[in-house]
């Protein structure tokens, strides 16, 4: 995508072959500055303090991260280190996990001489194959956008098609495109008049620092609304759908991301608005039956406590709003869990598959969010994830009557 009119993407290899640069997303939208990661403990902090964010972006890094520490140890030893290290930055996105056995079961049978060239040629992959995915969600949710269009112009004369987006899942949370921000960019490129709606997102501020920043550096008509705005504008009819990236994706179709998407599913549920998820088919994760089995990350409470923000002369400085807030741990409490008039800080939410998200769109098309909607394409998933073995009798494929989708049935 576009920064200052040339395009970039959010990772790649340095010019010396044996290190990798990011954009440090902590320091937009004031600075662009260009980070590198040379070693395995680099990569893991770019993960763990949101220099990278975003599933799609997280599972390209961590990538690279193998890819860095096989420079200095590929041996077996070496390698399980590495995937023990990266997959505890974050343990909500399951692109971690997925992009971190990919590359276990790619460089295992290796010997330690090859290890280190193949991990950097399937990271490269990797990252490739998102930018693929990422332009095919686009592909997919354009006519849905276009459809908004015609129904309002039909409807009310007005031709601008309104969306309504949480945190950011544009180009920023993937290498390129992105996933909810996809289908917008597409839009943009065709020529359809429209104008994003960009929830602040508390407490990190995602919606307010990037994606406004990354919708005006492509030239894309948006607002920054409040958080708790959304169901006004839904219940006034200023929203014509809503696109939300996805962090985890169950076999059932529950959906989990930044924390709010919940309170937006749910007026958009009541208000009858269209609400769809965006996501790769690598978010999926086929190991869990539902929504309630996905761990949810807890955040530092400073970033509740504390705002950070820039002075006028471009020093970068963290207030504490209310100076009466106080941090209080009783003996032996959890480090994650806050007393007193700090509360505790998840990072995520679950959406129930039913009734409210409309659907998930995987790259390969729209999806009605249920278990047993998953189309025939995604049958090789259908194994766990430790042993690769088939999750009982191979499944049997039948069609829902009266509907454009699949099933999976079990024996």
């Amino acid at each position: 995508m576009n920064v200052s009119g040339r395009p970039m993407r959010t990772i790649w290899l340095a010019e010396d072959g044996r290190s990798v640069e990011i954009i440090d997303q902590r320091l937009l939208p004031h600075q662009l500055v260009i980070a590198r990661l040379a070693t395995l403990d680099d990569a893991a902090s770019a993960i763990r303090d949101m220099a990278v964010r975003g599933a799609p972006l997280i599972g390209a890094t961590a990538a690279y991260g193998i890819a860095l520490a096989t420079a200095t140890d590929p041996s077996d030893e070496g390698l399980a280190h590495a995937i023990e290290v990266l997959a505890a930055t974050r343990p909500t996105a399951v692109n971690l996990r997925w992009a971190l056995e990919r590359m276990r079961q790619a460089l295992s049978p290796l010997s330690e001489r090859r290890r280190h060239d193949a991990a950097f040629a399937l990271a490269a992959e990797i990252a490739k194959e998102d930018v693929a995915m990422s332009r095919a969600i686009g592909e997919h949710g354009l006519p849905l956008i276009a459809a908004a269009q015609q129904r309002k112009k039909g409807a009310t004369g007005d031709d601008r098609v309104e969306i309504l987006t949480h945190c950011n899942a544009g180009w920023l949370a993937a290498v390129d495109w992105g996933t909810a921000l996809a289908p917008v960019y597409r839009a943009h490129e065709e020529g359809i008049a429209l104008h994003v709606w960009v929830d602040e997102t508390r407490p990190r501020n995602q919606g307010a620092s990037l994606t406004a920043w990354e919708l005006l550096q492509h030239g894309v008509p948006h607002t920054v609304i409040a958080d708790n705005a959304g169901g006004h504008l839904m219940r006034h009819g200023m929203v014509d759908l809503c696109i939300t990236g996805s962090d985890r994706v169950t076999r059932n179709g529950d959906v989990a991301n930044k924390i709010g998407t919940y309170l937006k599913a749910l007026a958009a549920h009541d208000n009858g608005v269209p609400f769809y998820a965006a996501l790769p088919s690598s978010t999926i994760d086929w190991a869990l039956d539902d929504g309630d089995q996905i761990p949810i990350e807890e955040r530092d409470p400073r970033e509740v406590t504390h705002i950070a923000g820039w002075t006028e002369t471009g020093e970068r400085v963290e207030v504490q709003p209310r100076s009466e807030l106080r941090l209080r741990r009783d003996p032996g409490a959890p480090r994650h869990r806050h007393h007193h008039r700090a509360r505790r800080v998840p990072g995520l939410a679950r959406r129930a598959a039913r009734p409210l998200p409309r659907a998930p769109r995987p790259r390969r098309g729209l999806i009605t969010a249920a278990r047993r909607a998953w189309p025939p394409p995604l049958r090789r998933h259908w194994r766990n994830r430790e042993t690769g073995r088939r999750r009982g009798p191979a499944p049997r494929v039948g069609p829902i009557r009266g509907a454009r989708c699949w099933r999976l049935r079990r024996g």
